[in-house]
């Protein structure tokens, strides 16, 4: 990073009341935030509402004036990041309803030995992970989880392990996934820098926290492989090839045509961060067409209605089948869009009291690096919260002013920073945690022993990667 410190920014907002009670109305809100979420169990949409009002109030400012910036930042993050995040989900439903997904599954740990099966999860989980939910996609691997610790006899932790690092993973550093979206929009990143950056920190974090972790874990964690599934419903003979065959009785895209279009809107808003590095001249045609294509929002529609024929048609989906699908991804993710949208409501707020420049002058003073920091901050709010969703909302909120000044490259590392320290050490207050202790048949301790430490492996490794990223960028 060519300026790995904070830069003074000339566009921070002044402070409405003092030092101390600014800190202490962040201190309140976030507080407030975290009882309300993990002991009154309340929804994350609520609790950041809640924690609003308390930030403004404490700060001494008029309840008019913090319901406007609530609903100002609210407005805004809902237009932006909403429909990308509806439209994700359109398309990831369009991958699994059409076999899309399982067919990335067989072609690829198919035809992998029992020695690279490891490294061929990790692969996967990355590719389905890329347009998918977390959740989404844990659950239609399982089957797959199940099958190849069966069969290749590797520990059930060692074959699923690194397909939940590629999952989580890019769950917390690629977009479209709601996080690294949030986090875009509210320091106001490039998001195909961001993406960009993003794919080369998931790579090796995903080995180091994938196959390698996984192997050590695997001698931590012995598990007989759960008779969840039935295996004549799972499983086909194929010489020395483990292959999932949920969907087998249907027609599949082909494998081709399904990378395809899982990385169409990943190429186009990557090429769009490319010809604005390299095309100069703001009125050259590829320079113009770029810019449409490879806006997220534009990139993200035209992967689904291109999906609708490559995945749809191309599995011999009716139309009727088709819309139906289309019309089922959106009530799973009405309440992430709220929870995403409040997050942005909740920052604007923190902005308007001018928490932002207190911070960002202590950060000068101290000469902490920025990228630290925001990790720093991601992590405490996800270890107390669970929400890596949260995590990143809150800890984006807080570092808006000690982006001023960051060059583009800086802004999109400080993004990934908080995307990792979002993945710390999921414990028991994470939703997550227990999905996968459910799925792998694990007790507490054994889930510890396994998953959190996999996600403190890849939020660990992700800062290392995002720090030597920052050498260069």
């Amino acid at each position: 990073m060519t300026s790995a410190y904070l830069a003074a920014g000339t566009e921070l907002v002044e402070p409405v009341a003092a030092g101390g009670q600014l800190i202490l109305a962040a201190l309140a809100g976030i507080a407030l935030i975290v009882v309300l979420i993990t002991l009154a169990k309340l929804h994350p949409f609520l609790a950041l509402i809640f924690g609003a009002l308390t930030v403004g109030l404490v700060a001494g400012e008029n309840i008019g004036t913090v319901l406007d910036s609530f609903s100002n930042g609210f407005g805004s993050t809902a237009a932006s990041v909403g429909i990308l995040i509806a439209l994700g989900a359109m398309f990831a439903k369009l991958l699994a309803d059409s076999g899309g997904a399982d067919e990335i599954v067989d072609t690829i740990v198919g035809h992998a030995s029992p020695r690279a099966l490891p490294w061929a999860m990790a692969l996967v989980g990355a590719i389905i992970g890329l347009p998918m939910f977390f959740e989404i996609g844990l659950v239609l691997l399982m089957p797959v989880i199940y099958l190849v610790a069966r069969r290749s006899q590797l520990s059930l932790i060692a074959v699923g392990i690194p397909a939940l690092a590629g999952l989580s993973a890019m769950h917390g550093f690629v977009p479209p996934h709601p996080g690294p979206v949030a986090a875009i929009s509210l320091l106001n990143a490039d998001l195909g820098v961001t993406l960009a950056l993003g794919v080369l920190v998931a790579i090796p974090t995903i080995v180091v926290a994938g196959p390698l972790f996984g192997k050590l874990a695997g001698r931590w964690v012995v598990l007989a492989v759960p008779d969840r599934f039935d295996a004549t419903a799972v499983e086909a003979d194929t010489g020395d090839s483990v292959t999932n065959t949920v969907a087998r009785s249907k027609t599949r895209p082909s494998f081709a045509i399904t990378i395809f279009s899982v990385l169409l809107p990943v190429a186009l808003m990557m090429g769009k961060a490319l010809v604005d590095i390299f095309v100069d001249d703001k009125t050259h045609l590829v320079r113009q067409t770029f810019d449409i294509l490879g806006r997220p929002l534009m990139a993200l529609l035209i992967a689904v209605v291109v999906g609708m024929f490559t995945l749809g048609l191309g599995a011999r989906m009716t139309r009727g089948q088709i819309v139906k699908c289309i019309e089922s991804s959106l009530p799973p993710v009405a309440g992430i869009i709220l929870i995403v949208a409040a997050g942005g409501g909740f920052k604007q707020v923190l902005v308007d009291t001018g928490i932002g420049t207190l911070l960002a002058e202590w950060a000068k003073g101290a000469n902490l690096s920025v990228v630290l920091l925001a990790w720093v901050l991601a992590v405490l709010i996800r270890l107390a919260t669970g929400s890596a969703t949260v995590a990143t909302i809150t800890a984006s909120s807080l570092m808006l002013g000690l982006v001023e000044g960051m060059s583009t490259g800086e802004v999109s590392l400080v993004v990934l920073a908080v995307g990792a320290g979002s993945l710390f050490f999921s414990h028991v207050n994470d939703a997550g945690f227990w999905l996968v202790k459910e799925y792998f048949g694990m007790s507490v301790g054994q889930t510890i022993k396994s998953w959190s430490l996999m996600e403190t492996a890849l939020s660990v490794a992700g800062l290392v990667f995002v720090l030597l990223l920052g050498l260069v960028v």
